[in-house]
């Protein structure tokens, strides 16, 4: 098949792009800057909010997009495309989901109202409902031609977004350890590689429809104490009370992937469709330890600038909580 990726060279659509790759398809790739990965796709330089003229020849049987926040965006691909683009891929995001009264809601479940028109600034707030935007464009645009797949936190190897890869260095370090509360509160999460290789296999099949794409619902206790036996040093967790955390000025930029205390049911969507789609996944431990080699051979690309917790305030927090 030829498959064309918008994106494709760094996290998702780079495992995406390797996907399609290892199954033997002819993959071109539409990203702004020059790369030396993924020499067998094809590569095409251009910026999506600007020219699209170099997709003005191709044809493709499927589009996969991995990078549209705004609808204009959306749109602009499908203008410049047509029929040309074949079957089309949006990825969204569960952050459409309006938070759950209970764990378990699928696909249907209500989604937050568009922005106001004219929105463009993708903030904490707006993300979610710019992202329904975008597929109710993708909607009106592609119809029955359309796959819309919603993944929750996504981790594996080359997450450039520093969030997982925290934790599994923290994990690494050893020692005490904050596990921030409630640990009981829903989590969930999909290593890029499978939901790459499933997307591709939604490709191949021409499947469509909407799927939420994760792992079954755990706890973030239990997230962080497998990251934790998986990497095999030895470290104590301490729960500290999530409302104190708060009360202290931690956030969930200090502690990645925290819901700030917070029980979030958007963490415990169904995965029964996408699973009956073919979405498989790997044991966890093999994530966390793939993870951690990344993570080690590349400490520029998984860490952050404000990210996470220095040792002395981790180690300051659980003292104040230990003494009430």
């Amino acid at each position: 098949m030829r498959i064309l990726i918008i994106g494709g060279t760094r996290f998702v659509g780079h495992a995406m792009a390797e996907a399609a790759l290892d199954a033997g398809h002819d993959v071109t790739l539409l990203h702004r800057n020059p790369t030396d990965e993924l020499p067998g796709a094809t590569h095409l330089l251009a910026d999506r909010n600007d020219d699209l003229s170099v997709l003005t020849d191709g044809e493709w049987d499927a589009t996969i997009d991995v990078c549209a926040y705004v609808p204009d965006q959306v749109t602009a691909i499908h203008d410049a495309l047509g029929v040309r683009g074949g079957h089309h891929v949006f990825v969204s995001t569960v952050s459409v989901y309006v938070d759950q009264e209970a764990p378990g809601a699928d696909e249907d479940a209500e989604l937050f109202p568009e922005p106001a028109p004219g929105t463009t600034e993708v903030t904490n707030e707006t993300y979610g409902p710019l992202k329904v935007a975008c597929e109710r464009v993708a909607r009106e645009r592609w119809g029955d031609r359309l796959t819309i797949i919603r993944p929750t936190y996504v981790v594996g190897p080359r997450d450039m977004t520093g969030r997982y890869p925290w934790w599994v260095l923290r994990a690494a370090r050893g020692g005490t350890m904050l596990l921030p509360g409630p640990a009981d509160a829903p989590m969930q999460c999909i290593d890029a590689r499978d939901m790459g290789a499933w997307t591709i296999r939604l490709v191949e099949d021409g499947t469509t429809g909407i799927f939420t794409a994760a792992r079954p619902t755990t706890s973030f206790g239990e997230l962080v104490s497998e990251t934790v036996a998986a990497v095999g040093v030895p470290a104590e967790l301490v729960e500290v009370d999530g409302a104190f955390l708060v009360e202290q000025g931690v956030d969930g930029a200090q502690l990645p992937l925290w819901s700030e205390g917070a029980a979030e049911q958007v963490l415990a969507m169904s995965t029964a469709r996408a699973e009956a789609a073919g979405l498989t996944h790997r044991p966890f431990a093999e994530v966390v330890r793939d993870t951690l080699a990344w993570a080690q051979a590349h400490p520029d690309l998984a860490s952050r600038d404000g990210l996470g917790l220095a040792p002395e305030r981790e180690a300051e927090l659980i003292d104040a909580a230990a003494s009430g």
